[in-house]
């Protein structure tokens, strides 16, 4: 496997503050070694209206300063946040089944958005660089068949907006979409890659 880190020169600890498993995965899947430390962040305190791209921004930034700030050793902190937007309405992670269901019956026949920010953080100089990449997502229409049976798997629960493209079930109900597949994931990886090479170029000229 191509060694990511040594190719852009990350010369020091690496850290995820999220606890997400597609996250790591997809760190995992691009090389990288990393320490997982979840930062403890509301991700719900947010007001309605808020800017969709400014609300990821920001609670993406939150969790790496968070972590920034316990770490001992100088590290790169990576915080990272995805929503789903339909109708202007942020649809976060369902808190039961019936939420879930709520979710999926709105998305259901729609187009939404799915943003995700990244939020690198030197813990050293806390200087931090922060990106959003936006993906719009159609579903088919879904029968309540469909709906309830994947609720039942659970799988729903811990993703915003109540679905996975990833997921064997979730992976039908998307008709197609119009920007990048790993956004919707958790973690778009082309901005993430090119996103680390600028903000490590940028310390190293300081």
């Amino acid at each position: 496997m191509l060694n990511i880190a040594k190719l852009i020169n990350l010369d020091r600890p690496f850290i995820l503050a999220s606890q997400s498993p597609r996250r790591q995965k997809l760190l995992h899947q691009l090389g990288f070694e990393f320490e997982v430390i979840p930062a403890d962040i509301d991700e719900d305190d947010f007001s309605d209206g808020i800017d969709p791209v400014e609300h990821v921004k920001d609670l993406s930034l939150k969790k790496s300063e968070f972590i920034s700030k316990q770490v001992k050793k100088p590290s790169i902190v990576l915080g990272s946040d995805t929503i789903v937007v339909l109708n202007n309405i942020i649809l976060n992670k369902p808190v039961d089944k019936a939420d879930a269901i709520r979710m999926l019956k709105l998305l259901s026949g729609m187009t939404h958005i799915v943003y995700t920010g990244i939020a690198l953080v030197d813990s050293e100089s806390m200087k931090n660089k922060v990106a959003v990449q936006k993906t719009k997502v159609t579903f088919r229409k879904l029968t309540g068949d469909e709906i309830e049976a994947y609720v039942e798997t659970g799988s729903p629960i811990d993703k915003a907006g109540a679905y996975g493209i990833q997921d064997d079930f979730g992976a039908v109900f998307v008709s197609h979409i119009d920007g990048c597949y790993y956004n919707i994931v958790g973690l778009p990886l082309e901005l993430l890659y090119s996103t680390i090479k600028e903000f490590l170029s940028e310390l190293r000229e300081v």
